[in-house]
């Protein structure tokens, strides 16, 4: 099911009139695509809370405008310097006959019973958070699971390891080759390991010292 938000269509532009409807609880936009770009206003406090919902920023959304709804993507927002204030928000039109690309967040699972951590001691570092992805948008996923249950100590979790959904392409700067998530061994731990080695040799000799002569 769509989340959906409503909107207004705005016929008064200009910084002046923007600084209006911030003052009114309301928060200026604008939706494009299909060669229009349209003026909105949404309310503040209904955006705001939705903005802190992952599945907002990667999902198909059902925009009301004037009671007319059509499916968009939330493209960019701005948020005012110190204030918990949302300033603008963009949103792009969608063809469900077009590939669109998105950031989609990586949900990572299993992390407890990697041989790394349960076995090695480490501990997981996620090298990426997100993932752009190519895809239609009946496609499109709210997240991709990463299953860490086989990340080892110096074996990392690489793009290509990722089980996209159906129809699903990797997008963007990646390469099957970089890094998704690895293991670390806390620094603490490897000096300790590196103290006990030093002080092996130590040991040794001097339990042999104390050992005593054998009897000719």
């Amino acid at each position: 099911m769509a989340i959906e938000i409503a909107a207004t269509t705005r016929k008064a532009q200009g910084t002046g009139a923007s600084r209006r409807l911030r003052k009114a609880n309301r928060v200026p936009g604008v939706v494009y695509g299909s060669g229009v770009a349209t003026m909105i206003d949404l309310d503040h406090n209904t955006l705001y809370y939705a903005l802190r919902n992952e599945a907002f920023h990667a999902s198909i959304l059902s925009l009301d405008l004037d009671g007319k709804k059509e499916p968009v993507l939330l493209r960019d927002f701005q948020m005012h310097p110190f204030r918990q204030r949302v300033q603008h928000i963009d949103f792009q039109r969608v063809d469900a006959k077009k590939k669109i690309h998105m950031k989609v967040p990586l949900h990572f699972i299993n992390a407890d019973i990697a041989p790394g951590v349960k076995t090695g001691g480490g501990i997981v570092s996620h090298v990426l958070n997100d993932l752009e992805i190519a895809c239609l948008p009946a496609a499109l996923p709210a997240s991709i699971e990463v299953d860490l249950s086989k990340l080892d100590l110096a074996h990392p979790i690489h793009v290509s390891d990722i089980k996209l959904p159906k129809g699903v392409e990797v997008a963007g700067h990646h390469h099957a080759a970089d890094a998704v998530a690895t293991v670390q061994v806390p620094r603490g731990a490897v000096e300790a390991a590196a103290e006990a080695a030093a002080a092996a040799p130590a040991a040794d000799a001097k339990a042999a010292e104390a050992k005593p002569a054998a009897k000719k």
